[in-house]
């Protein structure tokens, strides 16, 4: 009866991509959940492009290419941040230069040192379903290290989310949290290469977080049902990949999507179908089209 459901997991690479993607939709949640509430969804975008000169230096310089993208990844968001504070260019222009720059500097690297070996499809798009037993090891200890991380700081990472000012004022140091919060996205972006690719990284960094943040107020609980969110869309696109042979990557994203328009059009509160404004305008429709017959 429910043989679809087991026929995948009599397969190691699937239990393997299974291990990691509930991993992944766990970490990408809760990291992402900071990144919505500070606004700061599009330096998901910008890190996830900017590991490519890592990477391409990383495979020259024949050592591990996480390590490669994991300083590329961090490097780009110190450039964002030092443009902001040191000029009057706004962040959202930031962004769009040093992405832009370190995506331009990566495809140069590429050319020039002669690292056409890469796989590139694999690293923009992602191949969950080629992971190794050392990528579920990476990805489990990461998203371990990343929550215990998140669990032990809590207070003040949930202090400095909503009043950046007031934790600065109150001496918390704001550019220590700041900067692992980097990190943590970065670390993410990394162990979601793999996964979904880096042009992809961004929806599983993002989706499952507004999702939630359309469904619940706390931040706790949005971070809570953010990963149950993600841990499903995972598990649920890597079937669709399976059966219906569509990349894993893009099929994830999708069903993160899916999940985002139901919430974004049957949430209790916010819903374009169910809020309460629209249902006071439609209760005054109603009343006028009764007097008008009267």
């Amino acid at each position: 009866m429910f043989t679809w459901l087991t026929e995948p997991l009599e397969f190691e690479f699937m239990r393997q991509a299974i291990v990691i993607g509930l991993s992944l939709g766990i970490l990408s949640a809760v990291v992402g959940s900071y990144l919505i509430l500070q606004q700061m969804g599009m330096m998901s975008g910008v890190i996830s492009h900017a590991v490519l000169p890592g990477i391409s230096i990383a495979f020259f310089w024949e050592i591990n290419l996480a390590i490669g993208a994991f300083i590329a990844g961090v490097l780009s968001a110190l450039v964002v941040m030092g443009i902001q504070k040191r000029s009057r260019i706004k962040v959202d222009a930031a962004m769009a230069l040093t992405l832009t720059s370190f995506l331009a500097l990566g495809v140069i690297l590429i050319t020039s040192l002669e690292t056409n070996q890469i796989n590139l499809d694999e690293i923009l798009f992602g191949d969950i379903l080629g992971v190794t037993s050392n990528d579920v090891w990476r990805t489990v200890i990461i998203t371990g290290i990343v929550l215990l991380l998140t669990k032990v700081f809590y207070k003040e990472l949930e202090f400095y989310t909503f009043d950046p000012l007031g934790a600065k004022a109150c001496g918390l140091p704001v550019n220590l949290l700041y900067l692992g919060l980097i990190f943590a996205i970065t670390l993410t972006i990394v162990a979601s290469m793999q996964t979904v690719g880096v042009l992809l990284v961004m929806s599983l960094l993002v989706g499952p977080a507004i999702t939630a943040y359309l469904l619940v107020k706390e931040l706790y609980q949005m971070m809570i049902l953010g990963s149950i969110i993600g841990a499903v869309s995972s598990v649920m696109g890597m079937y669709f990949s399976y059966y219906f042979d569509l990349p894993s990557g893009a099929a994830i994203v999708m069903v993160i999507f899916g999940f985002f328009l139901l919430a974004f059009t049957f949430s209790p509160s916010q819903g374009i179908l169910t809020e309460p404004e629209l249902k006071t305008k439609i209760g005054n429709w109603l009343n006028s089209i009764k007097l008008l017959r009267k």
